[in-house]
């Protein structure tokens, strides 16, 4: 899905009068070594750099070889916000859930190259960094500037959507990444489809198709596997007047993007007990800080289960 998903990207860039170079960096064992050198001259010439996320381990590998003045980061995902906070205190680069564990021996093996990205995306007398999203964020580096993302394209380009009466729920992949039960899960996601009435359940790119399969088998929902983002498909609609959504990017995204159309965007929290063993210890304030720092979405309490 993720890679379709950029397809489709791609296009919509090519659309925009852009010229966009595919690389398939993962197709294979010796795919990175031609991508990395076949990037490498257009990296040391350019003068600035537009990146996503940074905690990629391609991005960082990158990064060190760019002498670019400029970087950017173009990031509308949670991490974002603990990618910010991290470079502040001067932490190594580490996903959010994953923090807590010890390092395995890839992450060991990577640490130079990982310290390395994090100086370079340091501010300093001749680097300049940008971070540009629409999550908030608080603890900002010295240097950086921040500026906020507020879908104004997104809400030029496409729509406004046709609603419907129904509700849609957005799935996450909280399961895939560890951090919450996967039979806890199927039972909010359950509770909340009959509670709501919602009809449709756009699934998240990484979540598999196992776990959808018996979604849709234990829930009667249907399952939309979306081929864009999904504040394009929502805007392109139809959508329904309220979405249901854990805590994720898309309660801070997703009421910006459908701004004006009176569509409803309603999170549920994430209850301490549908989190795994193996979960970061920081996954619940970690999650809980998503939900209580977005703006025009509607709180609904976590579902308990018996």
């Amino acid at each position: 899905m993720t890679r379709g998903q950029l397809r489709r990207m791609a296009d919509l860039a090519r659309d925009e009068g852009y010229r966009v170079r595919w690389e398939e960096a993962r197709g294979g064992t010796t795919a990175p070594f031609h991508t990395i050198g076949g990037l490498a001259g257009s990296l040391r010439r350019a003068d600035r750099i537009v990146m996503g996320d940074p905690f990629s381990r391609y991005v960082q590998l990158l990064l060190t070889i760019t002498r670019a003045r400029d970087l950017v980061v173009v990031d509308d995902g949670t991490a974002t916000m603990e990618f910010v906070a991290q470079l502040a205190r001067g932490e190594r680069l580490v996903r959010w859930h994953r923090k807590g564990g010890r390092p395995g021996a890839r992450d060991l093996l990577f640490a130079p190259v990982s310290s390395s990205a994090r100086r370079r995306l340091t501010p300093s007398d001749r680097r300049r960094v940008e971070v540009f999203s629409s999550m908030p964020v608080t603890e900002i580096p010295d240097g950086v500037t921040v500026t906020a993302n507020d879908f104004a394209w997104t809400r030029a380009r496409f729509g406004p959507p046709r609603i419907t009466q129904s509700a849609d729920l957005v799935g996450t992949s909280l399961v895939e990444t560890g951090v919450v039960d996967g039979d806890r899960y199927l039972e909010a996601v359950r509770h909340l489809a009959k509670t709501h009435g919602a009809t449709r359940y756009f699934a998240h790119r990484r979540e598999s198709t196992d776990k959808l399969h018996r979604l849709a088998a234990e829930t009667g929902l249907e399952i939309v596997r979306p081929d864009l983002p999904l504040e394009l498909i929502a805007r392109r609609g139809p959508i329904g007047r309220t979405i249901l959504s854990f805590p994720s990017t898309v309660v801070h995204t997703l009421p910006l993007a459908l701004a004006g159309t009176g569509v409803r965007v309603a999170v549920c929290d994430i209850d301490p007990a549908w989190l795994t063993d193996t979960a970061s210890p920081r996954a619940q304030g970690f999650l809980s800080g998503v939900t209580g720092t977005a703006r025009d979405v509607h709180r609904l309490a976590a579902v308990s289960l018996a």
